[in-house]
């Protein structure tokens, strides 16, 4: 469900940002959302694999790493993209402290699926 609504607002705040503020707003600050819908859109597909995969018989799928890791992704996402349409938007400034955040929160969801993919293997290798 978070993947769907991910993806849905993606989607929504890229055709907002293209057509409704595309000439409201400065370059660089089209450029910022630009950015945001594709981190949006990328993570929203992450974390629907990550959904997907968490509903298969594969004991890995409940691996605490696994769970830690979609939920940071799916907060990474709102704190770095939403941060982006939030201070563009609404001209909220403050807001872009966020974004930093969510971008660091997104390093360790990968740290996180990393740890995921060695305990795998490791356990793949003493089978």
């Amino acid at each position: 469900m978070a993947a769907c609504l991910l993806g849905f607002v993606s989607v929504a705040f890229g055709a907002y940002s293209e057509h409704a503020l595309r000439d409201a707003v400065t370059e660089e600050h089209f450029r910022f959302l630009m950015t945001a819908v594709r981190y949006n859109q990328v993570y929203a597909v992450v974390v629907l694999a990550l959904g997907l995969f968490a509903h298969t018989d594969v004991a890995l799928a409940r691996a605490p790493a696994l769970v830690w890791s979609a939920a940071l992704f799916i907060l990474g996402t709102v704190l770095f993209s939403f941060s982006i349409y939030m201070s563009v938007t609404f001209d909220l400034k403050g807001l872009l402290i966020l974004t930093p955040v969510g971008g660091v929160t997104l390093m360790a969801a990968w740290a996180l699926l990393l740890v995921t993919a060695i305990l795998a293997r490791t356990r793949s290798a003493a089978a």
